[in-house]
């Protein structure tokens, strides 16, 4: 077998795992390289190379600036007025959808998309606006924005850092802003006028006021001298349950002890605020003897409580917890935080929740400590969609923060620094200026991104280095026949976009761009329209909810199911495909 049919082979594999799902993309991707290595197509001294490659570090840099634009005030200063929007739809998604894709041009996408999607969630319940006919929407803006700069999304970075190792010059940070731009507001527009029509108008508890309606399933025991559990802790009312407690506050005189924070013993007219479904409740009063309180507005005041918050947060796609449980999370003990309900598919899960296992999209309603909740759900990879106080920031910090990026912009347009010197400088200053402390760093850089990136660089280089790219190219060149070369454009995007709907919008470019390079050979054309078209397509993953981690975080608020995304998405690829095709050739002759 030649060295471009064992390529071939490798990637067919990589990418039945890339939709099989069952393995993270980063461990797919780092197993897809040491495969390489072991079969002779990647050289070992060449394997890890791709880890400092300029567009890794250049996605790094940008990921650490978005974690700084959020500790300055500077997206709060823009969030912020989007609450002030009216009771119109058209509105409320222009605000939304429009603010979201300039944010994602400057930032992460994902990022930009996590710090709206609670102003959305909030938006909705205030003015009683289905979330389902917003947050698809939005999504897709956080997609579409990325496509006018450079540091928008990663397969801008990989494409012009690709064009830089070839023809020895990188796309600079606005060169896609003319294609770009213009996809994204026909995007846009096409969102707000008429693709929400298209999004499903869920009836479930997922489109009411509150996802999880709390006061329902929260029930006031009391502990009575004769009942078989006064005297036992928390820990020993569990295990003669069998099942996890799910006791939100203990009430002892005036005290309201957060149930996480409870350490002692269980005494006569304490009084235990628990959230359990009739049937778990009934299993809870047998095991232990309690008796069953009246009321519900000591509960609700207590759901309302300060020292007792209660927050609704989704599981990215990337999160640690991801086809784990309760037990093996551990969440009491190292994060300090009760399970109370978990949502998925825009409804209630019914059954114990100590044998639920995570999946990416589901909506957890959790209890913790004010203070440290922030930190737990970063620790979880979980992403809050409570309602919260959008603060201002520092005035100082926040056009320090503007006027630092800016510098580096400036450097990147004058040619003074490439875009990774430029960007990492601008990174660090954040730091020694006290935008951003140093400990957020680390937390703001999506890691497996990083390693999924440096991981198929050199997986993708062997693409091309054993001919594998040109044999694909010339298939492509063949099935256009005797058409014009705009037709291989228009195959190479579609193949890319599909490609994109299954697999890592990054790794979709690392592998198009190769091939996008040896189209351009074939056809004795220039290849920057080959490689606008790979850049615009990898980032347009509308199909599904598993082709990039905007459509994932929306599922569950949105009560979306799989299918519902190509509802929207499909016509919306359409209206990308006839706006960027022409504009490409336009912009980016042959």
């Amino acid at each position: 077998m030649s060295d471009a049919h064992l390529v071939f082979t490798l990637l067919g594999l990589t990418l039945a795992a890339f939709v099989w799902g069952r393995l993270r993309y980063d461990l797919v991707a780092l197993l897809a390289l040491i495969a390489a290595v072991l079969v002779g197509v990647v050289e070992p001294t060449e394997a890890f190379l791709g880890f400092g490659h300029p567009a890794v570090i250049t996605v790094a840099a940008v990921l650490v600036l978005s974690r700084g634009f959020q500790r300055s005030g500077l997206v709060d200063w823009m969030t912020g007025r989007l609450l002030k929007v009216g009771d119109a739809i058209t509105w409320q998604l222009l605000a939304l959808v429009g603010t979201v894709a300039v944010m994602s041009a400057f930032m992460n996408n994902v990022g930009a998309l996590a710090l709206l999607l609670p102003v959305a969630m909030r938006i909705a319940r205030e003015h009683r606006t289905p979330p389902s006919r917003l947050l698809m929407p939005l999504a897709f803006g956080s997609l579409l924005g990325g496509l006018s700069t450079l540091i928008g999304t990663p397969p801008n970075i990989i494409v012009s850092n690709f064009r830089a190792d070839r023809v020895g010059e990188s796309f600079g940070l606005f060169s896609f802003l003319p294609v770009g731009g213009g996809v994204a507001l026909a995007g846009v527009a096409f969102l707000v006028f008429l693709g929400w029509r298209l999004t499903p108008l869920r009836k479930g508890q997922a489109s009411q006021d509150e996802l999880f309606e709390t006061a329902d399933y929260l029930s006031e025991l009391q502990v009575v001298a004769e009942a078989k559990g006064a005297g036992w802790t928390l820990r020993e009312l569990q295990d003669a349950c069998e099942d996890a407690v799910p006791v939100v506050a203990v009430i002892r005189g005036s005290r309201r002890i957060p149930g996480h924070a409870f350490h002692g013993i269980l005494r006569p007219e304490d009084v235990l605020l628990v959230e359990a479904e009739p049937e778990e409740l009934r299993t809870l009063q047998e095991k232990s003897g309690f008796q069953l309180a009246g009321g519900g507005k000591v509960a609700e005041q207590l759901a309302s409580a300060a020292d007792l918050k209660i927050v609704e947060a989704v599981v990215r796609s990337d999160a640690p917890i991801v086809n784990r449980t309760v037990a093996q999370l551990r969440l009491h003990e190292r994060h300090g935080l009760h399970l109370l309900a978990v949502a998925r598919d825009g409804g209630r899960l019914r059954q114990r929740l100590n044998q639920v296992r995570f999946h990416a999209g589901d909506v957890l309603l959790l209890q913790g400590d004010d203070d440290g909740l922030a930190e737990s759900l970063s620790a979880l990879g979980c992403l809050p969609l409570a309602s919260r106080d959008l603060g201002l920031g520092k005035p100082r910090r926040l056009l320090l923060s503007v006027a630092l990026f800016a510098a580096a912009v400036v450097a990147m347009l004058l040619g003074w620094l490439p875009s990774a010197i430029a960007l990492t400088f601008a990174a660090v200053a954040f730091v020694l200026t006290g935008i951003l402390p140093l400990r957020e760093v680390y937390d703001g850089i999506d890691w497996p991104i990083i390693v999924l990136l440096g991981a198929l660089i050199p997986v993708g280089e062997a693409l091309e280095a054993t001919g594998g790219a040109r044999m694909i190219a010339q298939g492509l060149m063949s099935a256009s026949g005797a058409w014009p070369p705009f037709v291989a454009l228009i195959l190479l995007f579609t193949i890319t976009q599909a490609l994109s709907d299954v697999i890592n919008n990054a790794a979709a470019a690392v592998l198009m761009a190769p091939i996008a390079m040896r189209l351009a050979d074939g056809f004795s054309a220039s290849p920057d329209p080959f490689l606008m078209a790979v850049a615009v397509a990898a980032s347009c993953s509308f199909l599904t909810p598993i082709g990039h981690q905007s459509n994932t975080l929306v599922m569950g608020p949105g009560g979306y199911r799989f299918g519902d995304y190509w509802r929207v998405g499909l016509p919306l690829t359409f209206v990308v495909m006839g706006v960027a095709i022409p504009l490409i050739l336009v912009v980016w002759p042959m």
